[in-house]
């Protein structure tokens, strides 16, 4: 998938997709990817998100096939996001109100953004959103991961000084709680080596990481 990105004034990456489901998931990691080259790894559970539903209402909305653009700007403490199409049908709040998913990702927009709108453009339209940004920011799956070790010690909800467990421990009890993990996918009739290789896969992708 083809890009550019251009540093001033802003930081700015512009990516041409095609509106299909096998594109929409590959725009979805190159998204993250430019996240993380730009520090930006906290928001990258938000983005992949916007970006997928922004990205599968082109291919619902639109066509599946036409061709359409992502735009990722960083602005100060906010990360826009656009994806531009050639239709100039705008999408109305008041269409969330119809069955099925049809407005799924009006709702999403309204609920993850700090604020989202519609253009016409020169050439069809453009659907933008917004979210606050902070580089620095502590990743959310690290976050996620550290409350839920907390409740495996049995932690959870004690005061700092009580949370404050040597890194050996809570090390050890990573590796317990991955092995708990893989017994209950086995249990259940599932590969635990494929889940795991799955897992260490995306791992890889989010960060950067190459495999040893």
């Amino acid at each position: 998938m083809p890009g550019y990105e251009i540093s001033e004034p802003r930081l700015r990456c512009v990516l041409p997709f095609e509106a299909a489901p096998a594109e929409v998931r590959l725009l979805r990691r190159a998204a993250s990817e430019q996240l993380t080259r730009w520090g930006l790894l906290a928001a990258t559970d938000e983005i992949e998100l916007l970006v997928t539903e922004l990205a599968t209402n082109v291919v619902k909305h639109v066509g599946e096939g036409v061709a359409a653009t992502l735009v990722l700007e960083r602005r100060g403490e906010r990360l826009r996001v656009e994806v531009h199409d050639r239709s100039r049908t705008m999408p109305s709040p008041r269409t969330a109100a119809c069955e099925g998913e049809c407005g799924r990702g009006l709702h999403l927009l309204a609920s993850l953004a700090r604020d989202w709108g519609a253009v016409l453009t020169a050439a069809g339209k453009e659907v933008w959103c917004e979210i606050p940004v902070k580089t620095g920011q502590p990743c959310q799956r690290v976050e996620r991961a550290a409350t839920t070790l907390e409740s495996y010690r049995g932690v959870a909800g004690a005061d700092a000084a009580e949370r404050a467990l040597p890194a050996a421990v809570l090390e050890e009890s990573a590796v317990e709680l991955i092995a708990d993990l893989l017994h209950w996918t086995a249990a259940r009739g599932r590969d635990p080596e494929g889940v795991l290789g799955r897992a260490q896969a995306r791992f890889e992708a989010e960060t950067g990481a190459e495999a040893a």
